[in-house]
C-alpha cells in the first residue's frame, strides 16, 4: 500500500481538530477501497449536516489521501476553520460571475496536479426534512466531464442525526453511527464527445447524484419520495 499522502502544517492542524470531532459517532466504511491510493480524483457527496466537512475529511484521511474541498466562499471567513481550509488546499466556492469561474478553474488545476477534491452538488445542507438529496448545481458536471479522472460517488448517512441543519438540534448522545459508502467511479464515457450544452451538464448531474442516491437508499434501507417537476 502507498504511503500516506503528505499534507504540510495546515492539513495537520486540520486532522487535530476534526479527528477528535468525529469521535462523537462510531465511523462504518463500506467500500473505503475503491478511493485511490494516488492520483487525482473527484469524490461527488450528499449533504446532510454541518458536520459533514469535518467527518468527510477524516474519512479520506484515513484512506490515506489528503481532501481538497469545494466549499461556499462564506466558510473561508470563519475563524480558525477557513484559514485551516484555506491552508490545506481548499476551494472557495462563488456564486455567479467572475467567482464562480476562478472556483472551477481552481478545482481544475488541483485535479490536474494529481490531488483528490471533494464537492457538494447540492451546494449546501438539504433542507429537507427526511434529509434527501436536493436538486444540484452543474458544477460537477462540468468538472466530470473535462478532467479525464475517477468520478466516485459516496452516500455519508448518520451526521444529521448528531447535528441537524434542518430543525438546528445538536444530540451528540447517545452515540450514532456515521456510515460512508463508496461506489464504483461513474463510467461517463458516452457524454465526453459530445457537446456540453446545459441539457446535458444537467443529464450528467443528474447521473452522478442518481448514484450518491442509490447508495443512500442501501444505507437507509428505504426510498425517496418521488421528485417534484424541478427535480427537487
Amino acid at each position: 500500500m502507498a504511503d500516506r499522502e503528505k499534507g504540510g502544517f495546515w492539513v495537520g492542524a486540520a486532522a487535530a481538530l476534526f479527528y477528535p470531532l468525529t469521535w462523537i459517532g462510531r465511523s462504518e466504511y463500506r467500500g473505503a477501497e475503491r478511493i485511490p491510493r494516488s492520483g487525482p480524483a473527484l469524490l461527488v457527496l450528499n449533504h446532510v449536516s454541518h458536520l459533514d466537512p469535518a467527518v468527510d475529511a477524516v474519512f479520506v484521511h484515513r484512506n490515506k489521501r489528503v481532501p481538497r474541498f469545494m466549499a461556499k466562499d462564506s466558510l473561508t471567513r470563519v475563524p480558525v476553520f477557513g484559514r485551516i481550509l484555506l491552508g490545506s488546499g481548499g476551494i472557495p466556492v462563488y456564486r455567479g460571475g467572475a467567482g464562480a469561474g476562478d472556483s472551477l478553474r481552481a478545482a481544475h488545476r488541483t485535479l490536474r496536479e494529481g490531488k483528490i477534491v471533494v464537492i457538494y452538488p447540492e451546494g449546501t445542507i438539504t433542507r429537507d426534512p427526511a434529509a434527501w438529496p436536493k436538486r444540484s448545481y452543474t458544477g460537477v458536471a462540468r468538472l466530470a466531464l473535462e478532467n479525464d479522472v475517477p468520478v466516485i460517488p459516496i452516500a455519508r448517512w448518520g451526521t444529521q442525526a448528531i447535528w441537524n441543519g434542518y430543525s438546528k438540534k445538536f444530540r451528540p448522545l447517545p452515540r450514532k453511527t456515521v456510515v460512508h459508502s463508496v461506489g464504483e467511479p461513474v463510467d461517463l464515457s458516452a457524454f465526453r464527445e459530445k457537446e456540453p450544452t446545459q441539457a446535458l451538464l444537467r443529464e450528467v448531474t443528474d447521473v452522478l447524484m442518481d448514484e450518491v442516491l442509490r447508495l443512500l437508499v442501501d444505507i437507509r434501507g428505504e426510498q425517496p419520495p418521488a421528485r417534484t417537476a424541478d427535480g427537487a
